[in-house]
C-alpha cells in the first residue's frame, strides 16, 4: 500500500538513512549510469512499479528470516515540502513497519534499479530489527555513562547530561554495521525481485562520501559498494 502523508504517528527512533540521493561530488571512480533523471510522470510510474514488485519479495524475506515481528510493510511517500532526497524505515504506534520515501528521492532516482535497491535496503533495516538493537545500544550507553558520572562524583545534572550523551553514543556505536547489513540483505531482496543491485547501488557514486568518521552514522561509500559487489558475487 502506498500513502502520501506528512509524517505523523510514527516512532521517534528510525533506522533510516541520511539524504541518499543528494547530488554531490563523485567520491568513487565506479561506473556511473548515463541515464539522466526521469520526468515527474516517469518517476511516479517507476516508483509505483517498483513498490508493487519489491514489496512482496521483501515481505517473503521478512517472514522467512524472522519470527514474531510484523512483516506487513506500509510503503508511504513523505510529501512534506522541502524535504531532502531521503528514505527511512520506522514503525507506527501499532508496530507496523513503515518505509518512507521523500518526493525528492523519487524524483532523483535515475532508474527502477535504484528505487528497488533503496526499498530493499530500508526493508532490511526492519528485517534485521535495527530499531530494537539501536534502542538497546542507546540504553546501554546511557547506563554506562551515568554510572561513570556517578562514580566521578557528578551531581544530578551531570548524571543526566551523561545519560543523554551515553544514549547518543550508544545509538551510533553500531550504526555503520547496521547500514552494511542492510546493504547486503537489500542486495538479496533487489536481486530476487528481478532488479540489478549493482546498477541500483550506483547512486553511491553520486552522493557525498561520509568517510570513516568516529561515531559517524554511515560507512564510506566504497565499503557500501564493496558489500553489494561481494553479496552479488556470493549469489
Amino acid at each position: 500500500m502506498i500513502k502520501f502523508f506528512g509524517i505523523v504517528g510514527v516512532a521517534a527512533l528510525v533506522a533510516g538513512c541520511e539524504p541518499m540521493m543528494d547530488t554531490g561530488p563523485v567520491s568513487q571512480p565506479a561506473v556511473q549510469s548515463q541515464q539522466t533523471n526521469l520526468s515527474a510522470s516517469q518517476s511516479a510510474r517507476s516508483f509505483l512499479r517498483v513498490v508493487q514488485t519489491v514489496e512482496p519479495v521483501a515481505e517473503r524475506e521478512c517472514r522467512a528470516r524472522t519470527s514474531g515481528i510484523n512483516c506487513d510493510f506500509n510503503i508511504v511517500v513523505d510529501d512534506r515540502p522541502d524535504q531532502p532526497a531521503n528514505a527511512y524505515q520506522t514503525e507506527d504506534r501499532a508496530g507496523r513497519p513503515v518505509i518512507a520515501f521523500t518526493l525528492a528521492l523519487i524524483a532523483d532516482a535515475r532508474n527502477d534499479d535504484e528505487l528497488a535497491f533503496v526499498l530493499g535496503h530500508e526493508a532490511s533495516h526492519h528485517i534485521a530489527e535495527h530499531i530494537a538493537r539501536q534502542q538497546q545500544n542507546a540504553v546501554a550507553g546511557a547506563v554506562i555513562f551515568a554510572g561513570l558520572a556517578t562514580l566521578s562524583g557528578g551531581d544530578a545534572t551531570a548524571v543526566e547530561t551523561a545519560q543523554r550523551l551515553g544514549a547518543q553514543v550508544g545509538a551510533r556505536t553500531y550504526s555503520k554495521d547496521f547500514e552494511l547489513e542492510a546493504d547486503a540483505l537489500g542486495t538479496v531482496i533487489t536481486k530476487r525481485a528481478g532488479y540489478d543491485p549493482l546498477r541500483g547501488a550506483e547512486f553511491f557514486t553520486r552522493i557525498p562520501d561520509p568517510g570513516d568518521r568516529f561515531l559517524g552514522t554511515h560507512p564510506p561509500n566504497s565499503s557500501r559498494l564493496d558489500t553489494v559487489r561481494r553479496t552479488v558475487a556470493g549469489m
